[in-house]
């Protein structure tokens, strides 16, 4: 059944398929306290999200992408995803190209902080909220941002959650996401996983192309932010929550993921 409400401007034909009629290259959409669809989507269109407030989780093929406040991730045309958050207040600027440059850049999923000049043009951008008719002053705007992406993106690996394929590590990622906030012993993932210390330390780098080490510090560091989001612990509160056991423990590590020491959520 046809959904006649515009969702970002297209309209969905059917659940996850979007027709796309607008004539226009490029646009900005903007909505208060957003809420997106769950499940599985696409579009021809090329999308940058700034996330404003709140902080949204991206999954894209064997990747889930946390994207934090004052953040903005780059999805490539026809590239299937889904998004969830439970943050308190989600506020999304998003943007959509229907071309880009040839350059490679635009061709790749990237998730970065943006730079106080890309969140000025956005937040100026606004004035062109869901205006999706022709307009030249609008049109070069969006162009002006999209040329410099490339330039704007400091890229934070750390921010892209691996999630490995074969039963014995997907079982593994499971206990850690219940249990990142203990003390998680290999031998007890080895033992889970059913496989010898090495073997488990081995195949787990060549899936996902971190150690199981850093992924347990890269899951607590998420579960941070999204406690942070509540306002509801101090930050020495949140450090033991997820299983570091000094503030300063939490601080580094926190570092070490998100290149910037951690903050109250205003």
């Amino acid at each position: 059944m046809q959904n006649d409400t515009p969702k970002c401007g297209l309209i969905e034909k059917k659940e996850g398929d979007y027709l796309d009629n607008l004539s226009i290259d490029a646009y900005f959409w903007y909505v208060e306290d957003w809420k997106h669809d769950e499940y599985v989507h696409s579009h021809q269109r090329y999308q940058l999200t700034y996330v404003e407030q709140g902080y949204q989780y991206f999954y894209l093929d064997n990747k889930t992408y946390l994207v934090p406040q004052h953040h903005v991730i780059w999805i490539p045309s026809h590239t299937p995803h889904r998004i969830r958050s439970e943050a308190k207040t989600v506020q999304l600027r998003v943007a959509l190209f229907k071309t880009v440059p040839t350059a490679d850049f635009f061709q790749q999923v990237h998730v970065f902080a943006a730079p106080p000049v890309l969140k000025e043009m956005l937040r100026y951008a606004s004035k062109w909220n869901q205006v999706v008719d022709e307009n030249a002053d609008q049109a070069l705007f969006i162009q002006a941002i999209l040329c410099n992406l490339p330039e704007f993106c400091q890229e934070n690996q750390s921010l892209q959650i691996p999630v490995p394929t074969h039963p014995n590590l997907v079982v593994v990622c499971q206990y850690i996401h219940a249990q990142y906030h203990t003390h998680i012993k290999t031998e007890e993932l080895a033992e889970i996983a059913q496989l010898s210390t090495r073997s488990l330390q081995r195949h787990f780098k060549q899936e996902t192309g971190i150690t199981l080490q850093k992924y347990i510090q890269l899951i607590r560091i998420l579960k941070s932010i999204e406690l942070r989001d509540t306002q509801h612990y101090t930050l020495s509160q949140i450090a033991h929550l997820v299983g570091y056991s000094s503030l300063s423990a939490f601080t580094l590590s926190y570092n070490t993921i998100m290149k910037s020491k951690p903050q109250h959520e205003k």
